[in-house]
């Protein structure tokens, strides 16, 4: 495949970070024949372990078409890591700020432009118990649908074992196997030609998902749960309990569940406006700010 874009920035990334990769890694990389040879196109990942980014970026280094991440715009300011973000092609992310939408235009720009931009579509690692993909934010199927381009499902495994997610200290020993298997694009035709509403992006949304699982339970051997861990209703869950053990130590009784209802639905509301948005840790900044150009936002 072409390497026409990668660049001196990423080459010299590739230099510092490879060598002790490929001494922690094995590696068992399936299905690069579907990264597209040329032209723009978005790739969706599941994303486990703190270590995703190298791991990940070394298999895509791999495949001649390099990606570019959006990541927090902190990391762009000063110092040599600041010097690779944007040498590489980064996109900045500026959260809650009127620049936010930069970084969902930029996507497509790249996009548009003939680059790769992964997506984390669940926006952070991932919370379910047993590391199956939860629920994606819209953030990559708007860059999709807009431009059209073929979204790429890939699953990968392996990184969290040697840092599992939210742990202190790696475990690098025994020597651990990055896993990564490359779907075919997934078909989102039928979402074309359509008003971008929030139902029509969540919809469009579970369906690069399911491509995503499907690909990791092949990877890992076994069945995804029949439904997706959704970190909203957790919190719902979390802070209805939370009422609930409050009333009970107050009035030293069970509470009733029917007193939290309509706080519930209250919070419902509440995190549905803000919890289906864009890719990453910008996806709420990003949503807000395109509904203020009008488009139709479901709010990584």
């Amino acid at each position: 495949m072409s390497r026409r874009r990668i660049g001196f920035w990423y080459r010299l990334a590739a230099v510092i970070c490879k060598p002790p990769l490929l001494v922690l890694f094995k590696r068992d990389w399936r299905g690069m024949e579907h990264i597209p040879a040329d032209g723009g196109f978005i790739t969706a990942v599941n994303h486990n372990s703190y270590l995703d980014p190298l791991v990940y970026a070394h298999f895509q280094y791999n495949t001649g078409r390099v990606p570019r991440f959006l990541a927090k715009h902190s990391l762009f300011r000063k110092g040599f890591v600041g010097a690779v973000m944007r040498g590489t092609g980064q996109i900045p992310v500026y959260r809650e700020t009127t620049d936010a939408l930069s970084a969902f235009r930029a996507a497509i720009d790249a996009v548009e432009r003939g680059e790769c931009v992964a997506f984390y579509p669940e926006g952070t690692l991932t919370r379910d118990p047993d590391l199956w993909p939860m629920t994606g934010k819209t953030g990559v199927a708007r860059v999709a649908l807009q431009t059209r381009r073929p979204v790429v499902p890939i699953a990968q495994w392996g990184a969290n074992h040697a840092l599992p997610p939210y742990a202190k200290k790696p475990a690098l020993w025994p020597r651990k196997t990055h896993h990564v298997l490359v779907g075919e694009p997934v078909d989102l035709e039928r979402f074309y030609d359509k008003e971008m509403t929030p139902e029509l992006l969540k919809d469009a949304t579970e369906a690069i998902m399911a491509a995503i699982t499907t690909l990791l339970e092949e990877l890992r051997g076994e069945k995804a749960p029949p439904k997706r861990y959704d970190p909203r209703e957790a919190r719902i869950a979390q802070r209805r309990k939370a009422r609930q053990s409050a009333v009970a130590s107050a009035d030293g009784t069970a509470p009733s569940s029917t007193s939290t209802t309509s706080t519930d639905s209250a919070d419902g509301a509440s995190e549905s406006a803000s919890g289906l948005t864009g890719q990453g840790s910008s996806a709420r900044t990003k949503g807000g700010a395109a509904r203020t150009e009008g488009s139709a936002e479901e709010s990584k």
